[in-house]
């Protein structure tokens, strides 16, 4: 197929789009991604009729067999691509045109094959393209694999290489199989021969965050399902953008690798931005807060569980983020290993690459530690509480260090120190436990002395939960304790995206004018962005058609108000904030509800095991798609939006106030 690969898209896609003092303007915002360019007459009649060819098809699959239905994503990430370029006008250039008559070609091929009941790219070697269809918003979503020619279905558990891609804002999903059948990159020049590469889509171009860490995921989960994966031996990498993920992933996600080797990029906000992007930063206290979420040199710690080799060039202004890596490793005490290529801008230096993957093949020798003696984390937020077999149950206060050292210290003693942690669970599964099960078990922490604690059982399973009440911990037997923040009940407002979610339109009529039109505008803002920067479809119901499946299954966001919205009215009076014709009160303090609007997350009254989140989408806004390192959650819990200041490419109107809810979901004094 190389023959129709146009060498002019192989020049832009390995590229980093320009950033830069111009890209610090928000009021002059260019669109990410492009506008696409205007398809003839007669190439789109064609496309037309593909599509609507390969659907009836793909219509036709869906009522087969259970093997068609379980492969049919392989076969819609083509549909997709070529029918989202047509309709969304992301065609960018002419040659993009011509491949998409070739995406159909692909697409159409795969399906009459399953049709018949085969699926011959599933056994394929190198380069395959394979899709999955995403938990967030039931879109189809495509990844990309490097299969090793010695790979077998009946043969050894090979090791896999995550790689996630660099910056480019023409990498729409037409052009990533473009890409992911055709072009070869750094790792794959360098990378033994009996390893698995995944690449991640990751929902474009967010540095693999949010929804892009939540489909990155799912892609392992996928490849591990369809592939004999060595589930010990899984490593996570990337240059530039991909250098970022990287960092990411090794920190928040410590355990699950055998190593990270990241390269380039950026691992933090404020300091990069400077840098790089010559942007000085003034947060608000809350945005402060937030950047914890996302920089990577406040979770150093957490490396001591993964073994990290990073790489730079010399010259590469983007050396910056190991730099910081390393100042951050440094204060704990941990020396890092930083490869750097003499002499060398933005790229992996080819004899530099090949002694990075030297020590990631000796690090892959024993894989991954799965129950390390001793046990290191910090956290800032129960949306990362595990790691090993420590797991953070409750924090005294979110967005602030909580750190959790754990040691066996004997086969019938175990230690622990703690700070800001209020419950934790010491846990491990059948054939982990390495304590002796047939002796008391002795657990210290906090110097304190834990009676009773139980035994592992005959399994070697183990797992025993603490909590503190007031200054003493105790075994934790405790029925529901009630409200309270919990791993996937923490916020901010934009943890409410990274699960199952659907838009609530208002059917009624807005008490106030101002903040009826405010909504629904920033509804219709929400539908497309979701698109354009997630690359999904969100689901859309109007407020009298939710179901109980929804109110189970789903994230509620509620847009209008309790006059509009039929879902808002039944739960208004149950949420922390009052919202009438004449108010909006949180607290102590309370706005003209003529032209002001609450937005927030909390647990749904309905169903507190999911969210409502009240009139937003993800938090930011277009100004951020300029920059990755802007792309971090904008408002906390809560805030109050001013309407007399319009919407722009920062804020959804001027921010009057915002907080955090406090660890029992109540307004903060």
């Amino acid at each position: 197929m190389k023959q129709w690969m146009p060498l002019m898209l192989l020049s832009v896609l390995p590229g980093v789009n320009a950033d830069g003092p111009k890209d610090n303007v928000p009021s002059n915002v260019r669109p990410i991604p492009p506008p696409g360019i205007e398809v003839p007459a007669d190439k789109k009649a064609k496309l037309e009729a593909g599509l609507a060819e390969l659907k009836l098809l793909i219509d036709s699959l869906r009522q087969k067999d259970a093997y068609a239905r379980d492969l049919l994503p392989d076969v819609e990430i083509f549909y997709r691509a070529v029918h989202d370029g047509l309709v969304y006008h992301e065609f960018l250039q002419a040659s993009e045109i011509d491949q998409a008559f070739v995406l159909l070609e692909l697409g159409m091929g795969r399906a009459q094959n399953l049709d018949k009941g085969n699926a011959p790219w599933t056994t394929q070697s190198g380069l395959v393209v394979r899709g999955f269809v995403s938990r967030l918003d039931g879109s189809v979503q495509p990844y990309g694999l490097l299969i090793p020619e010695s790979y077998s279905s009946t043969g050894p558990r090979l090791r896999l290489d995550f790689w996630f891609h660099g910056r480019v804002e023409v990498l729409t999903e037409g052009n990533f199989l473009v890409l992911r059948t055709h072009k070869k990159d750094q790792i794959e020049e360098s990378a033994p021969r009996d390893t698995i590469v995944l690449y991640p889509y990751a929902r474009y171009c967010n540095a693999s965050k949010f929804a892009g860490e939540v489909d990155s995921l799912e892609a392992l989960d996928e490849t591990q399902r369809r592939y004999r994966i060595d589930g010990e031996r899984i490593s996570v990498r990337g240059f530039s953008m991909g250098g970022a993920a990287t960092w990411h992933f090794a920190v928040h996600y410590a355990d699950r690798w055998f190593a990270a080797n990241p390269g380039a990029g950026f691992c933090e906000t404020q300091r990069f931005l400077d840098f790089f992007q010559g942007e000085k930063l003034n947060p608000t206290p809350w945005e402060k807060k937030l950047w914890n979420m996302y920089d990577c040199d406040k979770w150093a710690l957490n490396l001591t569980q993964c073994p990290t080799v990073a790489y730079s060039g010399e010259i590469d202004k983007q050396k910056q983020a190991a730099d910081v890596m390393a100042e951050a490793l440094m204060a704990r005490g941990i020396d890092m290993v930083h490869i750097i290529a003499p002499k060398t801008g933005h790229k992996v230096q080819p004899d530099e690459g090949k002694r990075v993957e030297a020590r990631m093949e000796a690090l892959a020798r024993d894989g991954r530690r799965r129950v390390p003696l001793e046990v290191a984390f910090e956290t800032y937020t129960l949306k990362y509480n595990r790691m090993n077999w420590v797991i953070v149950e409750g924090m005294r206060e979110h967005w602030t260090r909580a750190e959790v050292h754990a040691s066996i210290a004997a086969p019938s003693r175990v230690i622990v120190r703690t700070e800001n942690v209020t419950a934790l669970t010491l846990t491990m599964d059948s054939g982990d436990c390495p304590l002796n099960m047939a002796e008391p078990i002795a657990i210290t922490i906090d110097n304190q002395e834990i009676k009773d604690a139980p035994r592992p059982r005959s399994d070697r399973s183990w797992r025993v939960a603490l909590y503190r009440d007031g200054v003493t911990w105790k075994l934790d037997t405790r029925a529901e304790d009630g409200l309270r923040k919990r791993h996937g009940l923490q916020g901010p407002i934009d943890d409410a995206f990274m699960d199952a979610f659907v838009f609530v339109r208002p059917t009624g009529q807005a008490v106030n004018e101002t903040a009826g039109k405010w909504a629904a505008s920033e509804l219709e803002r929400a539908i497309e962005h979701w698109r354009r920067q997630f690359r999904g479809y969100a689901i859309v119901k109007d407020d009298t058609a939710i179901t109980a499946e929804d109110i189970a299954s789903k994230n509620l966001i509620l847009w209008g108000d309790p006059s509009s919205n039929a879902m808002l009215k039944k739960i208004a009076d149950k949420l922390p904030i009052h919202w009438d014709a004449k108010t909006v009160t949180v607290g102590g303090k309370s706005w003209d509800a003529a032209h002001h609007a609450p937005i927030l997350i909390y647990p749904n009254p309905l169903n507190p095991s999911r969210y409502v989140v009240l009139n937003s989408s993800f938090t930011y806004r277009e100004y951020a798609y300029l920059n990755n390192a802007r792309q971090v959650p904008m408002l906390p819990d809560w805030a109050v939006v001013d309407l007399r200041e319009a919407p722009g490419s920062v804020w959804p109107g001027k921010i009057e106030d915002a907080g955090f809810f406090d660890e029992r979901w109540q307004v903060r004094e």
